[in-house]
């Protein structure tokens, strides 16, 4: 248990406002603990100033938690938080990733340590990784051969058509991926993500018949005509059309 010292010390930290803060920060810097910085952190009052002057406590930099929270504190000042990212777990680069409030530049190198170190992770992690992860990331993780990934990727709400499009074109990708991405029910109703579906040679029978009758005529056409597919999708394309030629025949008879 603290000694009554330290405990006014403690009391003292958490009713400073940014002034006193900087002061008691300043004066008081040998006896600070772990625990007194992080209450300093999670004052409303601190400033760049403090946490400026936290930064170099050496002693205490030994500890992770407060390496952590300082480079993950919004106020924290760019030079001093880039000191402290690259040694920080994954979950915790994700964490300044996400973060609005921390300045970009700190939130661009946190993604790309996050990014050096996606082969390390476990499929849970990467799980994890892809139900939070910025766009970034998930391009990199959109080629994870685990279907539990893609499925956690595919329900992130910060994943963008930009980042799915390739994948749905990509002659490489799995037809199980393909599958995925079909049925998914956003992703599976955008236009341009069923037309590159419906060209992929690689996309399931099953997936591409149900995306066919949803083309437009020209990018019918395209199927029909697209002679790397299967003659079976390249036929029933040519079926669709004529049957839409028909409909259109016997509309104008019976004007």
């Amino acid at each position: 248990m603290d000694d009554p010292v330290r405990q006014n010390l403690r009391a003292r930290l958490r009713r400073a406002g940014s002034k006193e803060l900087v002061r008691l920060v300043s004066e008081e810097a040998r006896a600070l603990t772990v625990g007194d910085v992080i209450a300093v952190l999670r004052s409303p009052f601190v400033t760049a100033e403090v946490i400026d002057e936290l930064s170099l406590l050496r002693s205490l930099l030994a500890n992770y938690e407060v390496r952590c929270a300082i480079a993950r504190h919004r106020r924290t000042p760019e030079i001093v938080a880039l000191r402290f990212v690259s040694g920080l777990f994954w979950r915790d680069l994700l964490e300044i990733t996400v973060d609005m409030r921390i300045r970009s530049a700190v939130r661009t190198v946190a993604e790309k340590y996050l990014l050096q170190r996606l082969e390390r992770l476990t499929t849970g992690e990467r799980v994890t990784l892809a139900r939070r992860a910025t766009s970034s990331v998930l391009a990199q993780l959109r080629h994870d051969p685990n279907l539990k990934v893609i499925k956690a990727l595919l329900h992130n709400a910060r994943l963008t058509e930009p980042v799915v499009l390739p994948l749905a074109a990509s002659e490489s990708a799995l037809p199980r991926v393909l599958d995925l991405i079909a049925s998914n029910p956003k992703w599976g109703s955008r236009y341009e993500i069923k037309v590159a579906l419906s060209r992929n040679t690689r996309s399931p029978f099953r997936a591409v018949f149900e995306i066919l009758p949803t083309l437009r005529r020209q990018d019918l056409v395209d199927v029909a005509n697209h002679e790397p597919h299967s003659w079976v999708v390249r036929h029933r394309a040519r079926e669709l059309l004529e049957d839409d030629g028909v409909a259109k025949t016997k509309n104008s008879s019976d004007i």
